[in-house]
């Protein structure tokens, strides 16, 4: 498995990052125990990198794989808190959930930015609490996750900025304020300031599974950083541990990974038409087309990151 030093950080990591959002109960809502074993299988087989926010409610699987782990792996966490005290609470209850001493990377979790918002600027206290908790030892590094092209622009200017964490993949699947290309020119202004970056959405959310090398292939063109991939079962494990650490003449002789498609719906009976999904959906998939009809997911722009679920009060939202 290739390390990857993140930035100026000092943080080493494995090329491959797991993701824990998918296992979680906004998607396949694993037991508890299965989540532990799956990510305990990466571990083993190389992975020292775990991808997590306080939104995916996945702290107790990786707290109980931690026990069993013959190594501390690096963790990221992240918040969507918009002041000091949100986000001081988010940091502390991460530690505590997961009884670790400090989390490695924190992040303001930023998916759906507005085009002309500076997001440090108006969540200023929640930045602020990261930077106090990196003074103090409770984080290492501080950062932000972001689908949006000028948020990722401006993260590269911000020097307390340590770790950036952008949507890429060879669609654009998920890309918010500009195209591909203005999004790997964004990410290569990051590396360029020294910034540690790794990739998030590399499939689209479940879209390109079926064309999982071309992918990859795609995103480790524009830089060799870490990629995180999400895994809910033992079988995705092996296949990503298998493509992420074979030679490059290796990998064409892996079969494609075929694993089932997943999206979401929208239960009209359940749906109360509060509007809280279109406000919450990072890519703008989920609209009404006229006041007297409920809201619909558009499949085409959905990313499967279940964020959607979570924030739906009556619960209407399922995946299929």
């Amino acid at each position: 498995m290739n390390m990857i030093t993140l930035g100026k950080t000092g943080i080493e990591v494995s090329e491959l990052c797991f993701g824990a959002l998918p296992m979680g109960p906004l998607q396949k809502n694993l037991p508890i125990e299965e989540g532990s074993e799956i990510i305990l299988r990466a571990l083993d087989g190389g992975v020292n990198f775990i991808d997590t926010a306080e939104l995916y409610q996945t702290y107790e699987p990786i707290r109980r794989a931690f026990k069993l782990a013959t190594f501390r792996p690096v963790i990221v966490s992240k918040s969507m808190a918009l002041d000091y005290a949100g986000m001081r609470n988010a940091v502390e209850e991460g530690l505590r959930a997961m009884d670790i001493d400090y989390i490695d990377i924190f992040h303001l979790h930023a998916a759906r930015v507005p085009e002309e918002e500076n997001v440090f600027a108006q969540r200023a206290g929640a930045w602020q609490a990261l930077l106090d908790c990196k003074k103090q030892g409770l984080i290492k590094a501080a950062g932000i996750s972001t689908h949006s092209v000028p948020t990722v622009r401006l993260a590269a200017e911000i020097d307390e900025v340590d770790i950036v964490f952008p949507i890429i993949n060879k669609n654009g699947t998920g890309i918010l304020y500009g195209t591909i290309v203005e999004m790997e020119e964004a990410i290569k202004l990051c590396l360029d300031r020294d910034k540690g970056v790794y990739f998030m959405k590399v499939l689209g959310g479940g879209c390109l599974v079926k064309e999982y090398h071309e992918a990859v292939s795609f995103v480790r063109d524009i830089s060799r950083v870490p990629i995180a991939m999400g895994m809910v079962s033992r079988a995705e494990v092996d296949y990503n541990l298998a493509y992420f650490k074979a030679a490059p003449e290796e990998i064409a002789n892996l079969p494609e990974l075929v694993i089932d498609e997943k999206c979401f719906q929208i239960v009209e009976f359940l749906c109360k038409d509060c509007g809280s999904c279109i406000e919450t959906c990072p890519n703008h998939a989920i609209s009404k087309a006229s006041e007297k009809i409920k809201p619909k997911i558009d499949p085409d722009l959905c990313l499967r990151c279940g964020y959607c679920v979570g924030f739906c009060p009556q619960f209407a939202i399922r995946m299929t």
